[in-house]
């Protein structure tokens, strides 16, 4: 056979090609422990830290790089036919191609200082969110790029594989309607930004706190610690209400006291309950409203409309609590009495002739 003629090779030729593999195997670790540490501690010394970045991004693909060039250098060394060029080189290429496409996949890693910075210069709010989303589409790109250049290296046709997958296009779509519409569900509630990975939020048919967000639904810890998982189509679709980023919290009843209290006891007591709001450190001053507000079938109404500064739920009821002892206090002192529903029944008494 033609190759047994040129793959007899003599045992020098064999051992220097081993030495060649071997050498650049040593140089591999001298550059890795030391010229790249090197490097890279004088990058770290440049008031950017995208240098030091894409030097880590790139550091395993360049160590194997290495033992690849030994190996290549090797096979360039053994006398192969030159049958055998031309498929090296479009292995030597392919090579090149994987570790540059390694090197940015790690690069693009959601992790990566690149994508913090972004986030820090647009000042994004949903960082857990955006960022590993867009991430997992630019690391689809590179890996599809990669593997498109390679097949055209190769010889494969890539503009008929497209333009396959166009004409494949349509039957996917009408076949993976619910899919594609939750995908965009996503898109939408990711970009308009109604809520982030540990808000508390309310939505007609689920209330809880959000755990997590991929691109087909949307994870949801209601407060029985049930774990529900809603398409984003159809969360994408719904009113929701983020009780995360309300800035203070709404406590609004009436107060009714007896019938018999005096007016003037009813002006105290308004008068009493308004300053004891106003003095209070936990109580938002925009908007305090007291006021004698109805006279109702069995109380005399006091209207009480404020907000607490707080709104985390432990606190609010702690500071609902709060002024709801001081108003008992202040009703106790006033001697007045809160009211319960109550009728009052008149019995007329029958006249003589009546009961003859």
């Amino acid at each position: 056979m033609w190759y047994e003629k040129y793959l007899i090779f003599e045992w020098t030729e064999i051992g220097i090609a081993l030495g060649i593999i071997i050498l650049f195997h040593v140089f591999r670790k001298l550059f890795t422990t030391y010229i790249f540490k090197l490097i890279l501690r004088m990058s770290r010394k440049v008031p950017t830290e995208m240098l030091t970045n894409v030097l880590l991004s790139f550091e395993k693909p360049i160590r194997v790089f290495f033992t690849f060039i030994g190996f290549y250098a090797a096979f360039l060394y053994l006398p192969f036919p030159e049958a055998f060029n031309e498929p090296a080189k479009s292995i030597i290429m392919s090579f090149v191609i994987i570790n540059i496409a390694w090197g940015l996949y790690n690069l693009s890693a959601s992790t990566s200082t690149v994508f913090v910075k972004i986030g820090d210069r647009l000042n994004l709010e949903v960082d857990d969110i955006l960022l590993p989303f867009i991430s997992k589409l630019i690391r689809f790109a590179i890996v599809a790029m990669a593997l498109s250049i390679i097949a055209d290296l190769w010889g494969y046709n890539v503009n008929g594989f497209v333009a396959g997958l166009g004409l494949g296009g349509l039957a996917f779509a009408l076949a993976a309607q619910d899919s594609i519409s939750n995908f965009f569900g996503g898109v939408v509630i990711i970009t308009e930004k109604p809520f982030s990975i540990g808000d508390w939020i309310a939505t007609p048919s689920v209330e809880g706190t959000v755990e997590d967000i991929t691109f087909r639904s949307t994870k949801i810890r209601t407060f029985a610690q049930a774990l529900v998982t809603v398409p984003n189509s159809k969360l994408a679709n719904e009113a929701i209400t983020n009780w995360t980023r309300m800035g203070k919290r709404q406590i609004s009843f009436n107060l009714g006291v007896t019938y018999s209290t005096p007016r003037e006891k009813v002006e105290r007591c308004v008068q009493r309950i308004d300053d004891m709001l106003r003095n209070h450190d936990e109580i938002d001053q925009e908007l305090i409203m007291v006021r004698f507000n109805a006279f109702n079938n069995s109380s005399l109404d006091i209207f009480l409309y404020f907000f607490t500064k707080t709104t985390k739920w432990t606190e609010f009821l702690r500071v609902r609590e709060n002024v709801n002892l001081r108003i008992m206090s202040i009703l106790q002192e006033e001697g007045v009495s809160v009211a319960f529903p109550s009728r009052s029944i008149y019995m007329e008494t029958p006249s003589k002739k009546e009961t003859k």
